[in-house]
């Protein structure tokens, strides 16, 4: 469903130099850094101990943050809308996958920070970055986040509103056969090992931790692990909830959204934090328990097989319509 003599309206134009714009602090920030500058890390910090893997590293970020930028083109431009639906979901799914836990845990640490007024009583034993830096980067992903999510839906609306249309009793038994149905519920099973051991860590216990991360916990730990748990329920019950279309008198628009954020988030942040984690690291105070290291490939796990789920309705749901 391609509307014809399309044009972007204001709103989108607006929304696109936002999500462009937003784009350029961290993208010099980082060109700087595989310049070989250290602006915003102090003398001392970790990352300047490996300036090969650094400037590694800061070469693919900024190659995933211009892609942001060719998506805010693609969703206002008329080419966009002939793009095949494979070929713009996967990124769109990933890019809201990896930005909404920021947007979502950043302002909450700012929240917890400004209304319990605690400052980092277990701050880093070794300088890591300057803290303007988590302002201006978090701050721009929050930006890109709003501006890439908005042309999103509005370019959703227009191509595939009609999948999302309607409740889950109306939905065909075709959208969620019985192979999906197992999908799921594998999904569901693997969830309970990451969510575990959440729920570990929110209690204070300090099993799977790394001996220099179980003694920097600090308010910022524990809001980023119940926001990893609040994403992580949130893609096995919507996602559950879509597979097997009840209750029947809830619309499927909101379920289908729920379901598609929070698997991209449990999926791309599983996954990047399993390469983290696999990172050959010499200072055993620093080395990733095997547990974190299970708890963050159940997160990846879960994500992706939920997604597939989500692929798999909205592609019988589009082909029935």
């Amino acid at each position: 469903m391609t509307p014809t003599g399309y044009r972007p309206s204001l709103l989108r134009r607006v929304l696109r130099v936002l999500a462009i714009v937003a784009c350029l602090p961290y993208i010099s920030l980082k060109i700087v850094w595989v310049a070989g500058g250290e602006l915003g890390i102090p003398a001392g910090s970790e990352l300047l101990e490996h300036p090969t893997l650094l400037a590694v590293a800061n070469s693919i970020s900024v190659l995933a943050d211009a892609a942001v930028v060719v998506l805010a083109l693609l969703l206002t431009q008329k080419w966009g809308l002939r793009v095949r639906a494979w070929l713009l979901a996967f990124p769109m799914w990933a890019a809201t996958g990896l930005l909404t836990p920021i947007m979502a845990g950043y302002p909450a640490q700012l929240a917890v920070a400004l209304f319990s007024g605690d400052e980092r009583v277990a701050a880093p034993r070794e300088p890591f970055l300057d803290d303007w830096v988590f302002a201006v980067v978090y701050g721009g992903f929050i930006l890109q986040g709003l501006a890439l999510g908005s042309l999103f839906v509005l370019y959703a609306r227009d191509r595939w509103g009609h999948v999302w249309r309607g409740r889950l009793g109306e939905l065909s038994a075709g959208t969620s056969g019985p192979g999906t149905r197992a999908l799921a519920l594998a999904g569901a099973v693997v969830a309970l090992l990451p969510a575990t051991v959440q729920l570990i860590w929110l209690s204070g216990s300090t099993r799977g931790l790394s001996p220099r991360r179980a003694a920097e916990r600090d308010p910022d730990f524990y809001v980023l692990s119940a926001v990893h748990l609040a994403f992580l329920v949130a893609a096995v019950v919507f996602t559950l909830l879509l597979v097997l279309r009840r209750p029947a008198r809830l619309g499927v628009r909101p379920v289908l959204a729920l379901a598609w954020v929070s698997t991209g988030a449990m999926g791309c942040w599983g996954a990047y934090m399993s390469l983290v984690a696999l990172q050959p690291e010499s200072d055993v105070a620093k080395q990733v328990p095997a547990l974190a290291q299970l708890s963050y490939a159940g997160q990846m796990i879960t994500g992706f097989l939920l997604a597939a789920c989500v692929a798999v309705f909205l592609r019988r749901r589009s082909a029935e319509a």
